[in-house]
């Protein structure tokens, strides 16, 4: 049963939780209470996806700082060549700073990677990479992958296994990194809204997209937020 209800999970994170799924009708920003409030405008570098286009060395770290302490994501590029390169592009231009920890599922995963700025998430909504051929890693507890909503969809969000989730390899979730120290701190991360409408009560993606951090921090004061992530020397 437990097996049935991880696959269950994956098939949703493939068809209407990756942030490539045209969300739900919003209000348009400017009549939001909350994208009134939104952050200041992003740095130039946030607002060029295209030009964030550097090849990852072939083996490098990331160090996450987190509201509930550190953990290291090490990346292997062999594993998922594009994957990689957009995840160490990503970190190069700061993007997951402030970022909120926004669907946190016991036993199943942790995602995030939608930005703190609607600015911003409007620029790389579109910016889809290429899918990765299998090479053998699978999803398993503390094992980094890319949410996809179809083949070629993957932008920039990302999820962290927390439980053997070994039913999503051949559903198009091609690992490309495993954390390496800090589980303990990812185990940590609030869970209280659980998934997503309409399956739970946690953040609605649309309106992440729509109003970015102001929405998370108004409905969701609990959420754990990214405070940096740098790549390690």
């Amino acid at each position: 049963m437990k097996k049935n209800i991880l696959v269950l999970w994956g098939l949703l994170l493939a068809a209407g939780c990756a942030q490539t799924v045209q969300p739900p009708e919003q209000p348009a920003p400017q009549s939001s209470p909350a994208a009134a409030v939104q952050p200041p405008v992003a740095s130039s570098a946030l607002l060029a996806p295209e030009k964030a286009a550097e090849q990852a060395p072939a083996v490098f770290k990331t160090r996450f700082s987190t509201t509930k302490g550190d953990f290291t994501v090490e990346v292997h590029r062999d594993w998922a060549p594009h994957g990689a390169d957009r995840f160490y592009n990503l970190v190069r231009v700061g993007y997951f700073d402030d970022a909120a920890f926004f669907r946190a599922v016991e036993g199943f995963m942790v995602q995030f990677g939608l930005h703190g700025s609607a600015e911003v998430n409007a620029k790389w909504r579109e910016a889809r990479i290429p899918d990765d051929a299998p090479t053998g890693q699978s999803n398993k507890r503390g094992f980094v992958t890319f949410a996809t909503a179809g083949p070629n969809t993957r932008t920039s969000q990302i999820f962290i296994n927390y439980g053997e989730n070994g039913a999503l390899d051949s559903m198009g979730f091609t690992p490309f990194g495993k954390v390496v120290e800090g589980m303990e701190t990812l185990d940590r991360l609030y869970k209280g809204y659980g998934d997503g409408p309409p399956r739970g009560m946690g953040p609605d993606q649309g309106r992440v997209h729509m109003e970015g951090n102001a929405y998370l921090k108004k409905e969701f004061p609990l959420l754990d937020y990214i405070k940096t992530a740098r790549l390690v020397p």
